[in-house]
């Protein structure tokens, strides 16, 4: 009877095995004391005290729960919640705004329950995999475009049926760059489509306060649906669907991540909403990121040949092909204080496995000269 899981634990052993020989095995680890290019706290709100103060003060004076308690639909709605989705829809110019315990779940919940059977979406081959996996539950038709390729969606939507749904991301978590917006909701208004954008790495940082770039480019009219998580330049944990109240109301009927998850605890919504009410204040830190945008980009230009993929946001790339020489480099650069991780296969294509570094409004120009001159230095006694 002792040997009655030994098939599973056979397969999982073997699956194991198979990502440390292809040296992508993963691991769960703290790293502390080292220059931070690495998280995606963009503006500092996870490490702003004072604002970790502000959420305390207010939790004190709260007559509620300290848990979600329920699901929305039961107990879990709370005038806090409420009040802060209408802020939130206010700040991106929505309608409204619904509440979900994280970006994956707002993901997964949004296209589990909107489109389906006979109904196509269409989605860049660089989509995240929250989206991927709502996608599998949707049972729509969905099918792949070339990444920021419009001659290659125009082809998908000229032979897309049913109900049409378009879905890109504002700014790629893994290469940083940024979608051509205009053109692709030009795109879905000449064939009926709906474009939902996945503001995750825009939000807080492109458009006026912070408000994403949908806003920036003026299209938040146009847009059916945007999901603006709060993981990165918020500085918290949780996202919302913005969208009109047609779509918000069948979100909260239908939508089973939504229905059936117990609502996110007080101290998370605050978070939040006090993260929202700074938005409209910190632009210099909006700048200083963008100064270093720059002075990353001239450094690592000036001084070497390395293949840096093109953006202008906080997220800046360096093409390190091959798990072993990425893993071996970023190694180095924490051996000599800089918090970088490898992104390695199968997270992106074999051959374009890279050096992720995330540039932040706390990080300093002198640090940032440093981590280019350092990996400069490494990359030059590398076989590349």
């Amino acid at each position: 009877m002792e040997n009655y899981l030994q098939d599973i634990n056979k397969y999982i052993t073997e699956k194991l095995l198979k990502r440390k020989t292809d040296n992508a095995y993963r691991t769960l680890e703290v790293k502390e004391n080292l220059v931070d290019f690495c998280s995606n706290d963009y503006l500092g709100f996870a490490r702003d005290k004072k604002l970790t103060k502000e959420v305390e003060k207010a939790l004190a004076t709260l007559n509620i729960p300290n848990g979600g308690t329920g699901a929305r639909t039961i107990t879990g709605t709370t005038n806090l919640i409420l009040d802060t989705e209408k802020q939130i829809a206010h700040f991106h110019k929505a309608e409204a705004a619904l509440f979900y315990n994280s970006g994956f779940t707002a993901n997964l919940g949004f296209f589990a329950a909107l489109p389906y059977r006979g109904d196509t979406i269409l989605y860049d081959e660089l989509i995240h995999a929250s989206i991927r996996d709502g996608m599998q539950l949707s049972r729509a038709n969905s099918y792949s475009f070339a990444h920021n390729n419009l001659e290659a969606l125009e082809k998908r939507l000229q032979k897309a049926k049913g109900k049409i749904y378009v879905v890109v991301e504002s700014i790629y978590s893994m290469d940083g760059d940024a979608a051509p917006l205009t053109e692709i909701m030009k795109l879905c208004k000449k064939y009926n489509a709906a474009l939902i954008v996945d503001e995750a790495h825009s939000n807080g940082i492109f458009g006026e306060n912070g408000s994403g770039l949908v806003c920036e480019l003026g299209l938040e009219k146009d847009v059916f649906a945007r999901v603006m998580t709060f993981g990165k330049a918020i500085g918290s944990h949780g996202a919302v669907v913005v969208g009109n109240q047609n779509l918000i109301n069948f979100l909260i009927n239908f939508s089973r991540p939504f229905i059936y998850t117990t609502a996110p605890p007080p101290h998370q919504v605050l978070g939040v909403k006090y993260a929202y009410d700074k938005l409209s204040f910190v632009d210099d830190k909006r700048l200083i990121i963008s100064n270093l945008i720059s002075l990353f980009k001239t450094k690592i230009k000036a001084e070497s040949s390395l293949s840096l993929i093109d953006s202008f946001s906080p997220i800046q790339c360096i093409i390190i092909p091959g798990n072993d020489n990425v893993k071996y480099l970023c190694n180095k650069l924490q051996e000599d204080d800089f918090y970088v991780k490898p992104i390695v296969a199968p997270t992106v294509p074999i051959g374009l496995e890279r050096i992720r570094i995330c540039l932040h409004a706390f990080n300093t120009p002198q640090e940032v000269e440093r981590l280019c001159h350092t990996i400069v230095k490494h990359t030059k006694t590398m076989d590349l």
